[in-house]
């Protein structure tokens, strides 16, 4: 899983409880916001960003000689267009860039915990234009967006007020006022109660978190507990120096040779064709553009999903066909009979080219060895990613026989 996959869980909790449970009112009286979940998410953006921070400065090298900057933009996930603008600036601005990555994330998170409005404020608002300046500058999913989020509650009604309408602004002084002249003193208790559990229960499932980012081994993107209520984050401990792609291609013919002709698929963001400019899709999530970005630095019998992505492209799936940008044989009278996977290592072209591209690449080496359908049938079947087919009048020797094959082999 993501990162921001058990960030958006931890965040949904949450709002769980800023609202009342058995009121449907935009704006009930006797209901303020409660002040664990306020607390709850400056704690959430002060882990975020010091597990950021700290990751980074026990990790790679280059972000203590403020150096990963140059490589960056270039060697992200899925770089946007302004990726290859920003890769190109010089390398002192890289520098400047590095050392105000370690201000925002090291240092700014502890203005959260101080409990002055202004400074508050102050602490919300360059974490938000961080996310910002990081929403401009590559395609991270929805994570800048989500950290966003916990940031708001950095800011009270004297701040927030200015952006909502004259009319609302006037039904927020009414209830407040109607809050305070008939209190519901029950309710009040029990709403009581209730923080007071979500304060506690967030403290202890915190205690694993906080040792987590004072160890030395700290570990990022980590659950400490299986409802991933409470987690750990960080990002981009090492960069890598050079980008590397997985490139698949897939031939009609039925003897491979060496002088068999080869179409490239392509996929809808991450890099292929070195023209093809680079796309947006924040704050959508392109997941298999990751997937191949992370199955580069790997070798393919380490991703059992891709060579069953090769399997499903050589079926000619129509659900498989819609994740990727193009299939050259979508309009062919026949499916591929072999997919292959090469291996290229891409670099930014020069502001001096006048060539229209914007990568090079250059041939490293074969990824995957160019396979067929029927070689990949026994190895999706011993897989679990084929159902296999009984012959008629077999039955199960025991239920329990039965329960294990139903559980080994299953649709993709």
């Amino acid at each position: 899983a993501f990162g921001w996959e058990s960030q958006l869980l931890e965040t949904g909790f949450l709002a769980i409880w800023l609202v009342p449970v058995f009121s449907t009112q935009l704006l009930p009286i006797n209901t303020p916001p409660s002040r664990v979940c306020v607390y709850g998410y400056r704690w959430l953006i002060f882990r975020i960003m010091i597990g950021a921070g700290l990751i980074k400065i026990r990790g790679d090298k280059c972000w203590h000689d403020l150096t990963c900057m140059n490589y960056h933009y270039e060697t992200q996930p899925v770089p946007n267009p302004l990726s290859w603008f920003l890769h190109h600036a010089p390398s002192q601005w890289h520098q400047v860039e590095t050392l105000g990555n370690h201000i925002v994330e090291l240092l700014c998170p502890w203005l959260l915990l101080i409990p002055h409005r202004k400074i508050t404020a102050l602490a919300g608002s360059v974490q938000i234009l961080f996310q910002v300046i990081i929403i401009i500058s590559g395609n991270f999913s929805f994570l800048n967006w989500l950290t966003m989020l916990p940031a708001i509650f950095c800011f009270d009604d004297g701040f927030l007020q200015k952006l909502f309408s004259k009319s609302t602004r006037q039904y927020v002084v009414m209830a407040e006022r109607l809050s305070a002249k008939f209190q519901n003193k029950p309710a009040r208790y029990q709403r009581a109660v209730l923080n007071g559990m979500v304060g506690v229960l967030l403290v202890f499932l915190s205690v694993p978190v906080v040792q987590n980012l004072l160890s030395s081994r700290q570990q990022m993107n980590t659950s400490f507990d299986s409802f991933r209520i409470v987690n750990t984050y960080g990002a981009f401990g090492s960069i890598t120096k050079e980008r590397t792609e997985v490139i698949l291609e897939g031939t009609t013919e039925n003897v491979v040779t060496s002088s068999t002709q080869w179409q490239e698929y392509e996929f809808k963001c991450k890099p292929g064709s070195v023209t093809r400019r680079p796309c947006v899709i924040s704050p959508y999530h392109y997941r298999l553009d990751w997937l191949m970005w992370f199955a580069a630095f790997q070798q393919y019998h380490h991703n059992p999903w891709f060579i069953n992505l090769v399997a499903k492209l050589l079926e000619g799936n129509s659900e498989v066909r819609r994740l990727i940008e193009h299939d050259p044989f979508t309009n062919s009278t026949r499916l591929p009979t072999y997919i292959r996977a090469q291996h290229y290592r891409y670099q930014y072209t020069s502001p001096l080219s006048e060539n229209g591209a914007v990568w090079t690449r250059q041939y490293v080496k074969p990824y995957m060895p160019h396979v067929s359908l029927i070689q990949l049938k026994e190895w999706r079947e011993a897989n679990g990613f084929l159902r296999k087919v009984k012959k008629q009048g077999t039955k199960d020797k025991d239920t329990k026989e039965k329960f294990k094959n139903r559980v080994k082999y299953f649709n993709f």
